[in-house]
């Protein structure tokens, strides 16, 4: 059995509360009800028994800043101990999963942990600043076992299409909710599986809740993501030559439960489901885009990390 540890959280995230139900696989319906999140215990309630939890693995370990928020995590998803400190966990793990999308925490939050190899899971986005990204990547080249994605990785629409798609997709258009600090990763990594890597500029036309981001690719594709903070629907909107095509992929449970068996896998065989390079490049687009809505001016990706 691999045991977990879920360190952090923020207001506006309730990860910490849906993966840990998931990878358990039971949860108290009374206290999900009230987590601050109803969308969670929606989807979580229309799921037959079977498909809750993750076989080998168990979330046994729970922290955050707010002692009491932690021990109601803890009664929620049936995690058995609550830290003081995050360290409490060194030794007593076989993987972290970092449960905050504030990505200027995420390398304080996972050092500890990287440090002595032990594998982390990192929410979405990796980073949001240059600095910490140049010390995730040296990480990555030294091998150490260390993830972060986004849920719309795994959407089931999106590898559908990418699958049966023979077309030239020419342009792509994505609408995403919340803050492009942490939701524009949501639309980049959907944005990845359908157009791939290569992005040469980033230009954000935006301000801070309503992101108009144009991307454009080496070989002259072009995207544009509008993260606008109180959208209700969110999806993608696909060009090529002959057709357009439509996204919207609202199985959230697959995604996040494929996600989650994503990382124990990663801690039981030790190989990298997909190069880190992509999440370096996603993080790069999303530094990018607080650079231009900051700077008004494209911002090319060959500037970072140079």
């Amino acid at each position: 059995m691999k045991k977990l540890a879920f360190i952090g959280t923020n207001e506006g995230n309730g990860h910490i509360f849906s993966w840990s139900a998931i990878i358990n696989g039971r949860y108290d319906r009374e206290r999900m009800k009230n987590c601050g999140y109803p969308v969670i215990p929606e989807y979580l309630a229309k799921e037959p028994p079977e498909n809750m939890g993750i076989e080998g693995a168990q979330v046994c370990y729970v922290w955050t800043e707010d002692k009491s928020y932690a021990e109601y995590v803890a009664k929620t998803s049936y995690i058995e101990t609550v830290l003081d400190r995050p360290e409490e966990a060194l030794g007593k793990v076989d993987g972290v999963v970092i449960t905050t999308d504030i990505g200027n925490r995420h390398l304080k939050l996972a050092k500890p942990f990287i440090k002595k190899n032990i594998p982390v899971f990192i929410d979405k986005p990796l980073t949001d600043n240059e600095d910490d990204l140049k010390a995730f990547v040296k990480y990555f080249k030294m091998n150490k076992p260390l993830l972060s994605s986004s849920s719309v990785r795994y959407s089931k629409d999106i590898e559908n299409f990418s699958r049966e798609n023979r077309e030239k997709v020419e342009f792509v258009r994505c609408l995403m909710s919340k803050f492009w600090e942490t939701y524009g990763v949501h639309a980049m990594e959907g944005l990845y599986k359908i157009l791939g890597p290569g992005i040469k500029s980033v230009t954000n036309l935006g301000d801070k809740n309503i992101n108009v981001v144009y991307l454009e690719y080496n070989d002259g594709r072009k995207a544009v993501i509008e993260n606008v903070y109180n959208a209700k629907i969110t999806g993608y909107d696909i060009i090529t030559a002959e057709k357009t095509f439509t996204i919207q992929d609202k199985n959230t449970f697959y995604m996040f439960k494929k996600q989650m068996e994503t990382f124990i896998k990663f801690i039981e065989e030790s190989e990298y489901p997909y190069p880190y390079q992509e999440t370096v490049e996603i993080s790069k687009v999303i530094i990018a885009g607080i650079k231009s809505r900051e700077e008004k001016r494209r911002v090319e990706l060959t500037e970072l990390l140079q």
